[in-house]
């Protein structure tokens, strides 16, 4: 777990060693970048109001009203039932005033699955490259497809700081229904019980491991059964959706194995990308027509938009075996995963990769 010592110091002492750091790693990457983030996480920062505070108001909205006793009553049990270090996170609110909080850009070669890894000097190695400003966002990836790399752009509508910050409600996130606030705050919490700076497919798949979880105890213990068929409806959709789009990856990268001229591979390619697109829209008639994936299916569909998913579900199946190891007691799953946390890469690649 992080150490509790970065909450402790003052905003504006992060705040110059934020700004410290680009300075600091000019030889590697550009300053303007590293800056852009601290500006724009110092802006969420400033930008914070207190949520107990906010509901006091008599000219507060009422769906503020009711969203923000939901996230309250989301974080109590995320700190009881989930054990999980709510500290004074989700206690503020912060309008962003734009659609994302942030934009992410991903990359990968023409003819490989495997996507570009760039390094922070707190998060480690990611699989992408995260801006304030979608403009920036677009014209970062622009360079990418200008040396022939896929690239695919995402917003994000939050995000953890990993304990560096005190995380926010962000006003990019009140349009979905309790259900899916609650999931999204278990999975950024988690990211402050076990984090491998490098390893975004373990941090993340813990992550999702942690929200499937989570959100499934806090439908039982809301005991609401419409809330829990709409929920449980829209689980099996995404694991179908993930399902599909992981066995696509995997054709793609056996295609990339093959020796074929570049125009064949190119054209190859092309037509598995109609095929999965054909293939979603049949999964969407069996779903009565729910068009929930439509925009994700409008890109592209290249290496690094498949690269998103399989980041965050890849190894889900290893976690929750896990946690039936433990016999359903999370503090013990938890422990258990910051041991292979700690492990170096190759012991921990021989103990997740061993669950199919």
């Amino acid at each position: 777990m992080l150490s509790a010592r970065l909450e402790s110091l003052p905003i504006t002492a992060k705040a110059i060693i934020l700004i410290g750091i680009s300075t600091l790693l000019i030889s590697c990457e550009t300053v303007t970048y590293y800056t852009q983030a601290a500006r724009g996480q110092m802006a969420i920062v400033f930008g914070r109001q207190d949520i107990q505070g906010l509901l006091k108001s008599e000219d507060l909205p009422t769906e503020l009203q009711e969203k923000f006793s939901a996230v309250l009553h989301i974080r109590d049990f995320a700190a009881r039932e989930l054990f999980l270090p709510v500290g004074n996170n989700y206690q503020t609110y912060v309008d962003v005033d734009r659609e994302h909080v942030v934009w992410n850009v991903f990359a990968a070669p023409e003819f490989s699955i495997e996507a570009v890894n760039w390094c922070y000097p707190i998060a480690g190695c990611v699989a992408y490259r995260g801006y304030f400003s979608e403009t920036a966002a677009l014209k970062f990836a622009a360079e990418w497809e200008r040396r022939g790399f896929d690239v695919y752009t995402g917003g994000v509508d939050a995000y953890s700081t990993l304990g560096w910050f005190q995380d926010s409600l962000l006003s990019t996130v009140l349009s979905r229904p309790d259900y899916q606030l609650a999931a999204l705050i278990f999975h950024e919490l988690a990211h402050q019980v076990a984090y491998v700076p490098g390893d975004t497919t373990f941090n993340e798949s813990f992550a999702t491991a942690v929200e499937r979880e989570g959100l499934r105890r806090w439908l039982l213990d809301s005991d609401q059964a419409a809330t829990i068929a709409i929920a449980r409806s829209s689980r099996e959709r995404q694991q179908q959706f993930v399902e599909l789009v992981t066995s696509y990856r995997d054709q793609f990268d056996q295609l990339y194995q093959e020796q074929l001229q570049t125009q064949e591979m190119r054209r190859r390619k092309h037509a598995l990308q109609q095929q999965l697109r054909a293939d979603y829209e049949a999964s969407k008639r069996r779903w009565g027509g729910d068009a929930g994936y439509d925009a994700w299916f409008s890109n592209s569909l290249n290496n690094a938009q498949l690269s998103t998913v399989s980041s965050y579900n890849d190894l889900v199946p290893f976690f929750m075996e896990l946690l039936t190891q433990a016999d359903g007691n999370l503090e013990a799953f938890y422990e258990e995963v910051e041991r292979i946390a700690a492990l170096d890469l190759e012991r921990r690649e021989l103990l997740t990769q061993a669950v199919d």
